[in-house]
């Protein structure tokens, strides 16, 4: 430890950016990591370019990671960051301007040459026009970074691939985080002189801070109170991919995953590849169609199927999700949304898939719809789907987005006994299985699985007989059908827990929010009430059915407010359905909610003074 002073804080917010191949998300991973490991609360934003390389030093190829952590319960990665740690100008004019007034930058100053300045887009240094604003802090990382490795004959070029980690362990040093895990990582990954760079400059970052004087001191954030248990960092895609091994346990059945690469989805098909050993199978099919047709078929042969894409990836998969209605198959289909339409922008935020989840198929196909509202409840939520999925015969959609899929927080890892377990009951392999009834609480037909005598039927997208498959085109029956698959989904809503409001149980306004909206949405509702308003929030996580009591708990509030990251999804359907005056507010760039945002639209709303 240095000789100097350590201050205690409750929470600090840090942002990393740099260029894409400057290694920010890998450097922000660490810290997070090292944070949690420090028993700290924390929400991370990764936020990196959709090209696979910009050119060096422009705007559009700057790459950023921010870390919220804090002694107390978080929810967001933080309006504003506190600390900018910047590589280069183009890094420092995307960011800084999000800084909190007086928060410090750290910049690379050997970066900031008079050619990279101007790629920047600036005339003439910045630096000394924010020293008004900002706690500036220049550090030669570049050549410093040289410096730690000049012994070991590498290159230039090869040598600044080591200093992200120069960043790092400046970072490590300043708010006290163990550098012990990092270098466990390094010793598991590289070895030779590639090992020996990073592990030198990791040291030499955090040894500069300890003996320059451009930190008279360091920070500590004390570990947060949280309930016991073992906890792990986790990811919203990683969560979902163990949430659907876990589902394959808890049914007693083989999983199917079909699945096409596509951003930010396609990291749930890689995690979910590692786990063979829970006789999960894993599919990258040559496209959308194909991916989400081998997962029906595999569900027709008694599998676990689910398809996992984002928005693009969700309207090809539309007319063969209707064939699954038709079928009335389990399958669960996910949805990451990200910004579009089109091609949009691939690795930014939105809400832009609910109708298209709701009404995106032609016909009359309803299907029950889950949003996730946390990276940890992915694990849940889908989970949950596969659960409604095998009980009432039909496939499910599950919404996450690009916010949920990349930020991570800590996960307490859920007790596997205590995981709601549903065995499948109503199949072919069941005791008393009855191959031509419905169950009659869930209307629910048998899951006639191929290769079982006595359960011989037909199967395909045309209109069918209600259990045997005939085809029919009677049209008494074709409304029958209708009526009854439409039922089935509505008859779901029996399961759904009645709401919980977050405040008071009737006031003056009621914020309704759903999927990755909610921690923004949380916050934003608890310092409007600590500031004396009457606002109430609830967080939808069943978008289809409603929950039972939705339409009285709307009833009990003289305004609702929605926000939503898309031009008005929720909110017109809450307005039609419930009658109620529900008061849209948009956001549509690709970023999520800030708390302060939402603040002051509670307080506008309500006529208050914001304070």
């Amino acid at each position: 430890m240095s000789g100097k002073p350590t201050e205690e804080i409750e929470r600090v917010a840090i942002r990393f950016c740099g260029d894409s191949g400057d290694g920010m998300q890998l450097t922000g991973t660490k810290f997070t990591e090292a944070t949690a490991l420090a028993g700290n609360d924390l929400s991370t934003l990764p936020d990196y370019p959709a090209e696979i390389r910009a050119p060096a030093g422009t705007l559009a190829g700057v790459s950023g990671f921010q870390v919220h952590f804090s002694s107390a319960d978080i929810r967001t990665p933080a309006d504003s960051p506190d600390v900018l740690v910047a590589f280069n100008p183009a890094a420092l004019r995307a960011n800084v301007e999000d800084v909190r007034p007086g928060g410090m930058v750290i910049v690379n100053v050997d970066a900031f040459t008079r050619k990279n300045i101007q790629r920047a887009g600036y005339e003439d240094d910045p630096l000394p026009a924010l020293g008004d604003r900002f706690e500036i802090v220049e550090v030669p990382i570049t050549s410093l970074n040289r410096a730690a490795v000049s012994s070991l004959g590498l290159g230039s070029r090869d040598a600044d691939r080591a200093k992200n980690f120069f960043a790092l362990g400046l970072m490590y040093w300043l708010y006290n985080r163990p550098m012990e895990p990092t270098l466990r990582w390094l010793e598991s990954r590289f070895e030779g002189n590639v090992l020996e760079a990073n592990v030198r400059v990791l040291k030499a970052g955090h040894a500069f801070g300890e003996t320059t004087e451009l930190f008279p001191g360091s920070f500590i954030v004390p570990r947060a109170k949280i309930q016991p248990g073992i906890y792990r960092n986790i990811t919203g895609n990683t969560a979902m991919a163990w949430g659907i091994v876990a589902a394959g346990v808890q049914l007693q059945r083989p999983v199917f995953l079909g699945a096409y690469p596509i951003t930010p989805a396609s990291d749930v098909l890689h995690e979910l590849a590692r786990y063979r050993h829970f006789g999960v199978k894993t599919f990258q099919a040559e496209d959308e169609i194909a991916a989400i047709s081998a997962a029906i078929g595999a569900s027709f042969a008694g599998n676990l199927g689910i398809t996992t894409t984002s928005g693009p990836g969700m309207v090809l998969k539309q007319e063969a999700l209707g064939l699954a209605v038709m079928t009335e198959l389990p399958l669960v289909v996910v949805d990451i949304q990200r910004a579009g339409p089109s091609t949009g922008m691939p690795t930014k935020i939105e809400q832009g898939d609910l109708l298209l989840a709701l009404h995106g198929r032609n016909g009359v196909s309803p299907v029950p719809v889950l949003a996730a509202y946390s990276p940890g409840d992915c694990f849940h939520t889908v989970l949950e789907a596969f659960q409604i999925a095998v009980t009432y015969m039909t496939p499910v959609v599950v919404l996450s987005d690009t916010y949920l899929a990349n930020s991570a927080e800590p996960w307490l890892i859920p007790d596997v006994e205590a995981l709601p377990r549903r065995p499948v009951e109503f199949h072919t392999e069941a005791e008393g299985f009855q191959p031509y009834q419905r169950d009659p609480e869930t209307l629910a037909r048998p899951w006639a699985i191929p290769g079982n005598p006595g359960t011989e039927h037909r199967i395909g997208g045309l209109s069918k007989e209600d259990v045997t498959g005939n085809v029919a085109y009677d049209p008494a029956n074709n409304e029958h059908m209708i009526a009854l698959r439409n039922e089935k989904v509505q008859r779901i809503a029996q399961e759904i827990s009645p709401i919980e409001i977050f405040g008071s149980d009737s006031g003056k306004l009621l914020v309704i929010g759903w999927g990755g909206t909610h921690g923004a949405i949380t916050s934003a509702v608890e310092a409007a009430q600590e500031d004396g308003l009457s606002v109430s929030s609830i967080h939808l996580r069943h978008l289809n059915p409603f929950p039972p009591n939705l339409g009285e708990v709307l009833g009990r509030f003289d305004k609702i407010l929605v926000p939503e990251l898309n031009c008005g999804q929720l909110t017109p359907i809450l307005r039609s359905e419930f009658l109620v005056p529900a008061e849209l507010m948009a956001k549509n760039q690709g970023q999520p909610f800030k708390v302060q945002e939402i603040r002051d639209r509670i307080g506008n709303v309500l006529d208050e003074e914001v304070r």
